[in-house]
């Protein structure tokens, strides 16, 4: 759906967290209830996680420079 060329970034650039938080969303409506930046092999991540209206809770990562979704994972409790 949106990536970083719907916000007019080049590849250089990193996403805010705003904007990984308005992708995520994007993908799982819901609520943010936690949002971070990992490093995982090298490549920057944000990791958002929601929950839905269904009380379910989702782990949405973003890429930091790309704003490409990498993975979206229910989680299957609230830790």
């Amino acid at each position: 759906m949106y990536g970083a060329d719907y916000f007019g970034l080049s590849t250089r650039q990193r996403i805010s967290l705003q904007q990984a938080q308005e992708i995520a969303l994007g993908y799982v409506p819901g609520q943010v209830i936690h949002a971070n930046m990992d490093l995982d092999n090298g490549v920057h991540k944000y990791e958002i996680f929601i929950l839905t209206p269904q009380n379910l809770i989702f782990e949405v990562e973003v890429a930091a420079r790309t704003g490409q979704v990498l993975k979206i994972e229910q989680e299957n409790d609230f830790d």
